[in-house]
């Protein structure tokens, strides 16, 4: 879990990368599906969780969730 949330620190604070060409890859347990969102969804990290914006309205999501992370579409990590 420690890598996942350096590698979503650094997308986020590493200004030679862009946020908008990142997404994150996460398992939703109410749809009981995969989803991806755009990096730019994600409003902030707390602790174990991320904290994403949907139409207005905050989500949490547990890191343990997050199921792979994308650059210009293309997987650069999963579990």
């Amino acid at each position: 879990m420690e890598y996942i949330l350096n590698l979503l620190n650094k997308v986020k604070w590493d200004k030679r990368l862009k946020e908008k060409d990142f997404s994150v890859v996460y398992n939703d347990r109410i749809e009981d599906k995969y989803k991806e969102i755009p990096y730019t969804n994600i409003k902030r990290i707390e602790g174990t969780f991320i904290v994403i914006d949907v139409l207005g309205e905050e989500t949490q999501i547990p890191i343990h969730r997050i199921r792979g992370v994308k650059k210009q579409g293309k997987v650069i990590w999963k579990r």
